[in-house]
């Protein structure tokens, strides 16, 4: 690792550096890392400056972060600014945000900063001017910077903090906009407070479904595992994300030791209208696996084909562990052979992993072989596994990274490799 971490190998590097860390061998650290700090590259920036945290060096690290900062790199702020909230200086980040509210990344910082700070109102000002009474978004890209819906949410969150729970609650019920990170943010706010008949009430009008997905997991949290069910199987009928909610079911069934509920759940998913989706299928024969019924995914798969014609590889790849858990790898490997598509790289990996898992690995490292260098890390695992390290080593450095060098610009986002 010390060798390649010199040779243009950050991930050597990185964990070199942390590893000679834990030794307390910090000048050794910072040594090794000095070349990629050299190229401007931000993350090897970012990666010195936590190392410097980490080992009680937050003045350094400070240091560090403001050069990049300074040059005008467009993430070191954001780290620069909570990385001197952590270490009291919360004031000063505040004062170095506040002007680039309108950019939502790091209004999110100041709003986060502002807390430690004790500026909530400050913050709140800000945002609340920037919420027109008349407009709102009616997608999550319609307005440029710090749209209204992100102003709404960052301003619930410190109505929240605040302890004013009513008050978030009402600004959240003005958004116009879907979540978009598969959250709903009023949902788990009803949810962290208990408001259990509020958040029934609003998964019951919510189509989306994940209004209903809060509500399940509250109630499982509170062991009400029927109260979950229901509210998935209600919200399913009614949902425009059905497959979503569906699968979400099965795997609450499944958590709680009703793995054939949980299959029954997925055949009524894939047999209706919108059952057609590779990852369905997945989860529908994951699930048989898990659950010893490994001939019932086959039996599914077979009517799914005699429905729909051949089947193309991400559906067929499926058959493969369905037919090894019947012990049937052989077969499995024959057939898989002899599908249209066995000749690419993406369908030799699956084929290896089969015969790997059956105690065949040599026969598993020729099938990538004749696909090199693709499929390289895998290779390289089962070269492991057989014992023939230096082969595997020699493999993964076919290609000879150089060693990095210094930037002529003030920052980088390329990796200097």
């Amino acid at each position: 690792m010390e060798l390649w971490a010199g040779r243009g190998e950050w991930f050597c590097a990185r964990e070199w550096a942390r590893l000679l860390g834990d030794q307390g061998r910090h000048g050794d650290a910072l040594e090794t890392l000095a070349p990629y700090l050299a190229t401007g590259w931000w993350t090897a920036t970012r990666t010195t400056a936590e190392l410097l945290e980490d080992w009680g060096r937050a003045d350094e690290a400070i240091v560090l972060t403001r050069s990049r900062m300074e040059l005008g790199h467009p993430l070191a702020l954001e780290f620069y600014a909570r990385l001197l909230a952590r270490h009291d200086r919360s004031d000063e980040a505040f004062n170095l945000l506040l002007p680039h509210i309108d950019d939502w990344f790091l209004a999110a910082a100041l709003v986060d900063v502002a807390e430690s700070a004790g500026r909530g109102e400050e913050a709140a000002e800000q945002l609340t001017a920037r919420i027109p009474e008349e407009h709102r978004c009616d997608g999550p890209w319609c307005c440029r910077g710090l749209d209204p819906d992100t102003a709404i949410g960052l301003l619930a969150t410190i109505r929240e903090r605040q302890g004013r729970v009513e008050a978030a609650i009402a600004l959240l019920r003005t958004r116009g906009t879907a979540p978009v990170n598969g959250r709903d943010q009023l949902a788990d706010l009803l949810a962290r407070h208990g408001r259990t008949g509020e958040l029934r009430a609003y998964a019951a009008a919510e189509k989306l479904g994940y209004a209903a997905q809060s509500l399940a997991e509250l109630l499982e949290e509170r062991g009400d595992v029927e109260g979950a069910i229901a509210v998935y199987r209600q919200a399913g009928e009614a949902s425009v994300r059905r497959g979503n909610t569906a699968v979400q079911l099965a795997h609450l069934l499944a958590r709680h030791d009703r793995g054939d509920e949980a299959i029954d759940v997925m055949r009524a998913l894939v047999d209706g209208p919108g059952g057609t989706d590779d990852w369905i299928w997945h989860v529908l024969c994951t699930l048989c696996i898990d659950r010893g019924r490994p001939e019932d995914g086959l039996v599914y798969l077979d009517a799914r084909k005699t429905r729909r014609g051949e089947e193309d590889w991400d559906l067929y790849r499926m058959r493969l562990p369905l037919m090894a858990a019947c012990g049937r790898v052989d077969e499995a490997v024959e057939q898989a052979q002899a599908h249209p598509e066995a000749s690419t790289p993406y369908a030799a990996l699956p084929i290896a992993e089969l015969l790997a898992d059956s105690g065949r690995t040599e026969e598993a490292v020729e099938l990538l072989q004749l696909h090199a260098p693709a499929n390289s890390h895998a290779l390289a695992g089962y070269l492991i596994d057989l014992g023939r390290v230096e082969e595997a080593v020699a493999f993964l450095h076919q290609d000879r990274p150089r060693p990095p060098q210094p930037s002529t610009t003030a920052w980088s986002e390329g990796p200097p490799f």
